[in-house]
């Protein structure tokens, strides 16, 4: 998993997300809302919402969102109805793209994230275009900046764990995981002490591809439109950035 390194990217992403972190909360509630619906309101019993709990917290959203989330889904009566739906396309260069989505309106959704690609460069692909170049993997941030630990040390706690791969940077150690290990791993870190600033289930490109220069600013507002659609979770692609 070499060169695909997630840490620079999720800080800049955060920091982008600052300024509109209403809508952010807006998307994990109704994760956590879907999750809660089909499976209960026990997060220990319920692994995907337990998943979409800590997804919400590594966001800084507040317990009294997630609570309330988890209630109206729980609460008597129909209530919403939500549908995942994947779209796969591409972007300049043949880069591939992988939209997640949840939806109370498929044609809603699908016609939104047609547009997004098609006005900044793209075109959306068939079903299975591009999510053969991605595997699903658990991964792990922990920010060195306060964390006296060296690499060995670290790679002897992962392994430990049931970890697969460790990466290192001066500002972080990046664990990547099967994703059937994920909960295990991210759990026996928490036990060892370890603050995990990001923890998630992921999407990772098995190669990467450049942006060309002349096409890096309408590739940008690509991924901007898709990520700005109220109806998609996750949004991966397999660029260098």
């Amino acid at each position: 998993m070499a060169g695909h390194s997630k840490w620079n990217n999720i800080k800049q992403r955060k920091g982008a997300q600052d300024a509109k972190r209403g809508k952010i909360f807006q998307k994990l509630s109704k994760e956590i809302y879907k999750a809660a619906k089909d499976g209960g309101a026990d997060p220990e019993m319920n692994a995907s919402l337990r998943l979409a709990v800590d997804k919400a917290k590594s966001n800084n959203m507040p317990n009294d969102n997630i609570d309330r989330a988890i209630k109206r889904a729980t609460d008597a009566g129909q209530g919403d109805n939500y549908d995942e739906a994947i779209y796969e396309g591409y972007g300049p260069n043949g880069i591939a793209v992988l939209v997640h989505a949840l939806t109370d309106n498929l044609n809603r959704s699908s016609t939104n994230i047609r547009v997004a690609f098609d006005r900044n460069g793209g075109s959306l692909g068939e079903k299975g275009s591009v999510s053969y170049m991605f595997d699903r993997k658990g991964y792990i941030a922990i920010d060195r900046e306060k964390l006296d630990v060296d690499e060995d040390t670290m790679l002897m706690e992962v392994l430990e764990a049931g970890g697969e791969e460790l990466e290192t940077s001066d500002e972080a150690f990046e664990i990547y995981t099967e994703a059937t290990d994920f909960t295990a791993v991210r759990d026996a870190l928490k036990e060892a002490g370890y603050t995990l600033a990001q923890a998630e289930l992921t999407m990772l490109p098995q190669t990467t591809l450049p942006v060309p220069e002349d096409k890096e600013e309408i590739f940008e507002q690509m991924i901007d439109a898709l990520e700005d659609d109220d109806d998609v979770s996750e949004v991966y692609h397999n660029a260098e950035i």
